[in-house]
C-alpha cells in the first residue's frame, strides 16, 4: 500500500537544551524514503546512530524481502505447496502476529495478498472494468488461512503452488519499531525513525516538548487541520486519492480487498497511532479495506490505538479518544 508523508514534524529542530540537538538523515531504503531524527550531544555520535539505525533496517530488508531471491521470505514462497520452509524466530514471530491481525480485521488484512493476479491497472490503460470470473479468479490463491505454521520446527508452509507472502503493508512499520528499538538499547534518548509515512517515535523534543505530526487534509494539502503529540508511540498516515479508476461514476482505489479482488472505496486517507509502527502499518491498510464505519469501530476496540479518517467527500472522521487540536 501507497504511503504518502501527509504530516510534518514540527516545530523546527532550533532548541538546544543540556547541550542537545536533533539530527536528521534523509536517504532511501528498502526502495522507499526513510528520514531518521536522533537526539544527541554532538554531530558525531548522532551520524554513529544513524549509522546503527541504517544496518538494522537494512537486515530487516534482506529478511523480509520478496524480491530478494536470498532472503527467507523468498524460500517461502519458492517452496509453495511443496515442503514447508526453516525460518530464524525473528520472521516466524512476524508471520505469526500478521496471521493475528489477519483474523482481528477478518482478513482485510493478509501477508498472502502477494498471490494476488494484478487484473486492476491504476496507469490510466484500463478502459472497462475486469470481470467478475477475473476479479475472483485474482484472489483465488490469497487466504491467510493457508498459511501454516510450525512453532516447534520453526518452519512455514503455503499450501498452495504459486502463492506468495509479501511484507508491503507490515515491513516498514517494523522495520521501523525495530531501529527505533535498537537505538533505545543504545542509549538514545529520543528521536523519530520514519520509514515514508510509518513514523516511531520515543522520547522528546530537545526542548522537553512532545513530538507532534501536523495532519494535512489531502483534498486540500496545503492546510492543516489538526496538530497531534506522539508520545512513545507510532503514527501512520495512507492515503490512495492518487491511483484509482472511475467506472459508472464510481471510484475504485488501488488498494485491493484481498478478500473479494475488489478495490476499497470511500476513504482516502487513514492516519492510524498505536503502540508500535508494525501495528499501526497494518491496521491502517485494513481500515481502507473495511471503510469508514466498521474500521472506526474495529479500531475503538482496540486499547491504545486511535484513527482520523477522511472520507472521498473530505469528511474528517475519527475514532473515540482522538482530540483534535485544530490549526
Amino acid at each position: 500500500m501507497k504511503k504518502y508523508l501527509l504530516f510534518v514534524v514540527v516545530p523546527l529542530f532550533s532548541t538546544v537544551v543540556n547541550a542537545q540537538e536533533a539530527y536528521q538523515r534523509v536517504l532511501k531504503l528498502m526502495g522507499s524514503r526513510f528520514d531518521i531524527t536522533v537526539v544527541a550531544n554532538d554531530s558525531v555520535v548522532a551520524n554513529q546512530y544513524i549509522e546503527m539505525a541504517i544496518d538494522e533496517i537494512t537486515r530487516i530488508e534482506k529478511l523480509i524481502s520478496s524480491w530478494d531471491p536470498a532472503s527467507q521470505t523468498s524460500e517461502i514462497n519458492r517452496n509453495a505447496g511443496i515442503k514447508p520452509a526453516k525460518v530464524d524466530q525473528e520472521l516466524f514471530d512476524l508471520i505469526q502476529r500478521a496471521i493475528g491481525i489477519s483474523r482481528l480485521t477478518d482478513g482485510a488484512f493478509d501477508i498472502s495478498y502477494a498471490s494476488m493476479d494484478k487484473v486492476w491497472k491504476f496507469d490510466g490503460s484500463m478502459t472497462e472494468m475486469p470481470s467478475e470470473a477475473e476479479i475472483r479468479e485474482s484472489v483465488a490463491k490469497v487466504d491467510y488461512h493457508n498459511i501454516i505454521l510450525d512453532q516447534e520446527n520453526l518452519t512455514v508452509f503455503l499450501k498452495l503452488q504459486g502463492m506468495k507472502i509479501g511484507f508491503g503493508a507490515i515491513g516498514k512499520g517494523y522495520a521501523a519499531d525495530k531501529a527505533k528499538s535498537l537505538l533505545i538499547s543504545k542509549g538514545v534518548r529520543a528521536g523519530i525513525i520514519n520509514a515514508s509515512g510509518d513514523m516511531a517515535t520515543w522520547g522528546n523534543q530537545p526542548d522537553g516538548s512532545d513530538w507532534k505530526v501536523a495532519i494535512t487534509n489531502p483534498m486540500n494539502k496545503n492546510k492543516v487541520f489538526a496538530l497531534l503529540p506522539v508520545k512513545e508511540g507510532a503514527v501512520v498516515t495512507s492515503g490512495n486519492y492518487e491511483k484509482y479508476v472511475t467506472f459508472n461514476g464510481l471510484r475504485y482505489s488501488h488498494i485491493i480487498d484481498p478478500r473479494t479482488g475488489y478495490p476499497s472505496r470511500g476513504i482516502i486517507s487513514a492516519t492510524v497511532f498505536a503502540p508500535k509502527a508494525e501495528l499501526a502499518d497494518a491496521l491502517a491498510t485494513s481500515v481502507f479495506v473495511m471503510g469508514v464505519q466498521v474500521g472506526i469501530d474495529r479500531i475503538n476496540q482496540l486499547p491504545g490505538v486511535e484513527c482520523i479518517i477522511i472520507d472521498d467527500q473530505g469528511n474528517i472522521q475519527t475514532s473515540d479518544n482522538v482530540k483534535l487540536e485544530k490549526q
